[in-house]
């Protein structure tokens, strides 16, 4: 990435689901296994009449306040997020509004999943480079519990909501680091929520519930997700994806001061570690309080690591991200 991440800032909605929220509604799940494989011991979760983009405008006030940044320097908005208040118009344009920003601003969104905060770097990163832009503000923001049916206890245990605003500046001195994406297509139902839009409209069709394996409840408007091929794909393609990144950029994984991947879960990241070989202070963990923010957890990780002194400027970072579409990508960033 050849332009800078300047700063990184987060929203974390008010509400708390714990584990023992969870047990206490679920009394036969084995919490303890869960939460051994998850790694989440609590998530926050959006209040009602909240969505993706009320926490995507607060993440971005925060970020504006806490580095008293003129809102007139901001030239473009990259909204990332499965949710959003409305089909259409883009959810931008709204927290365009909302921000007060200047009129010549550009503002669009883009739904990419555990793999959108890459995406929406090299976004900004090209728009930097090729002169249209030279502030940009990146929001990840995802209400994922508001698509989890009531009753699939596995899903709620792992996931949470939160967002954050990243400002991407031009800087004439970064490296010129290659990213590295990926898609496999044929999984694009492994990680779903199948009715709601044109394929699938509702109301027309009955939304009758279904029970998996383990007895969690779904139907076809509600978010679903096939474990066990996640954890497959993310054990097989997150080391290619690693290596490929190594390859392009030319260096090695002693060359890397710190690994963040997308906060899928404990159990896919610990794995991931041991087959790549990765000293276990170089690989950075960050989901016990959120749980699984999908294109939030990779900012949140980075910007706690950075809060926390752990992360210090002039460290090299590797971020990678793998999951819905099935799709992945990564790249180096030199904080």
């Amino acid at each position: 990435m050849y332009n800078t991440i300047k700063h990184i800032s987060c929203y974390y909605p008010k509400n708390i689901l714990t584990n023992d929220d969870i047990h206490n509604k679920f009394p036969k799940l084995k919490i303890k296994e869960l939460t051994r494989l998850t790694g989440v011991h609590k998530r926050y979760i959006c209040g009602e009449g909240e969505t993706s983009v009320d926490m995507g405008f607060s993440a971005a006030e925060i970020l504006l306040a806490e580095n008293s940044i003129d809102r007139n320097d901001i030239d473009f908005i990259i909204f990332c997020s499965a949710g959003g208040d409305f089909i259409t118009p883009a959810s931008a344009c709204i927290i365009h509004n909302r921000l007060g920003l200047k009129s010549n601003c550009g503002a669009f969104d883009f739904n990419q999943g555990c793999t959108g905060y890459i995406y929406g770097l090299s976004l900004a990163d090209s728009l930097v480079q090729s002169s249209n832009a030279k502030d940009i503000l990146l929001i990840t923001s995802e209400a994922i519990t508001k698509t989890i049916h009531p009753e699939d206890s596995s899903n709620r245990a792992i996931f949470g909501d939160a967002a954050t605003a990243t400002l991407i500046t031009k800087n004439n001195k970064g490296s010129d680091n290659k990213f590295i994406f990926g898609t496999d297509g044929s999984k694009f139902d492994k990680i779903i929520i199948k009715h709601g839009r044109e394929r699938y409209p509702l109301p027309e069709y009955a939304e009758q519930d279904s029970l998996d394996n383990y007895g969690n409840a779904h139907n076809d408007s509600k978010f679903y997700m096939d474990g066990a091929e996640v954890f497959n794909f993310s054990v097989k393609k997150a080391p290619d994806l690693v290596n490929e990144i190594l390859v392009q950029n030319n260096i090695s994984i002693d060359d890397i001061n710190y690994f963040i991947f997308h906060q899928a879960n404990q159990i896919i990241l610990e794995t991931l570690g041991k087959k790549l070989k990765i000293p276990e202070d170089k690989l950075i963990i960050d989901i016990s309080n959120t749980g699984n923010t999908v294109s939030s957890t990779i900012p949140i990780a980075l910007s706690n690591a950075l809060k926390s002194g752990k992360i210090k400027r002039g460290n090299r970072i590797m971020i990678a991200g793998f999951g819905v579409g099935f799709s992945w990508g990564g790249t180096i960033l030199d904080i």
